[in-house]
């Protein structure tokens, strides 16, 4: 039997989100009922409720940071039983047999991931996010919250704590390497955060100075304007790894003069216009332009235990469902700090 439960939808492109009803699937045999406590506002919420990265499907329920407790699970549940905190993602699904999905790289799925929200799950039925006050996910990609981690500050992690942690182990960022962050938003903060506990020195490279305060309480070693042309001639040859959490164009040329011989700048915001790129920045110095998109559910679960362990949450700003739409103009206009997340309890 279907659940009816409230969420806030945008109904069309552009429209401003409004309380609705959804429909939430029949518990499964594998799945789990989460009632979400929290759920994290992603800039990538506004991109798609706002189609900038395209075609969207409407009405649109957004979030995929979301935390909560189990409810209820199916039959064959064996990860999860009633009470458990629980945290879901980008993703809800995967065809599992590609070679992607075995290898624990689901969000690369040959035949496309599920997404949490704006996607189609196998039952071809439209995916509704964490705007709301329950969910049903099947328990392979459902995430457990340790408890050293309050839900809150948790839920962030699933999309922002997870989108820095992956590729900053995978490029190896730890003890002797520089790091140089930049952004210092709702991914920039916890890459500084992140880096900072691998063991890696942190540098974080921002427009202005204004958040260098707070840069520096949250782990990084150095700051840096980069709106200050010096910026890039004192920086040039440093860096083993840039990691850009910003979504708008770079002149990337002049990040990639900031690495050592054989050093990655890593992408991780998705700006909605092109760039342009000169190959002579890649070709001299054997350097890398690479990208990166959150993580599996294994070094998602990962992730979260290596946060619990060294006490790590986003810093963030608790709202009510009905300040959304303020929320997403907050976000824009880079007023937040450094994660908006929403009291599901509200909704």
């Amino acid at each position: 039997m279907t659940t009816t439960v409230a969420a806030y939808a945008a109904p069309s492109a552009k429209a401003p989100l409004e309380r609705t009803t959804i429909e939430r699937r029949t518990v499964g045999e594998h799945d789990v009922l989460i009632d979400i406590q929290y759920a994290g506002i992603c800039h990538s919420d506004i991109h798609q409720a706002r189609e900038g990265w395209g075609e969207a499907i409407f009405p649109m329920v957004p979030g995929h940071e979301i935390a909560g407790v189990v409810s209820e699970v199916g039959s064959g549940v064996t990860k999860f039983k009633v009470g458990d905190r629980v945290g879901v993602g980008c993703m809800v699904d995967s065809c599992r047999e590609c070679e992607p999905c075995r290898s624990g790289r689901e969000q690369h799925c040959v035949r496309g991931s599920v997404q949490t929200y704006n996607g189609v799950g196998k039952d071809g039925r439209p995916t509704y996010g964490g705007y709301s006050q329950k969910i049903v996910v099947d328990e392979a990609f459902t995430l457990r919250i340790p408890e050293g981690i309050s839900l809150d500050v948790a839920a962030p992690l699933l999309c922002a704590g997870i989108t820095t942690y992956s590729p900053l182990k995978h490029w190896g960022a730890g003890p002797g390497k520089k790091v140089a962050v930049v952004g210092l938003g709702g991914l920039g903060h916890m890459g500084v955060k992140i880096a900072h506990a691998l063991g890696a020195e942190v540098t974080v490279l921002s427009q202005s100075l204004c958040k260098k305060d707070d840069g520096l309480k949250l782990g990084a070693d150095h700051y840096y304007a980069t709106s200050d042309p010096k910026t890039f001639e004192e920086l040039a040859g440093t860096f083993d790894v840039v990691l850009s959490t910003v979504s708008a164009p770079l002149d990337f040329g002049a990040y990639l003069g900031l690495l050592k011989t054989g050093g990655a700048l890593v992408n991780v915001g998705a700006p909605e216009e092109p760039i342009s790129l000169n190959l002579f920045s890649l070709i001299g110095g054997n350097k890398t332009l690479a990208g990166s998109m959150i993580g599996g559910i294994a070094e998602t679960q990962e992730m979260l235990d290596f946060c619990a362990e060294h006490g790590l949450g986003a810093e963030i700003e608790l709202i009510e469902a009905s300040q959304v739409n303020e929320a997403y103009e907050r976000v824009l206009n880079s007023d937040v700090r450094y994660r908006f997340v929403i009291d599901a309890a509200t909704i």
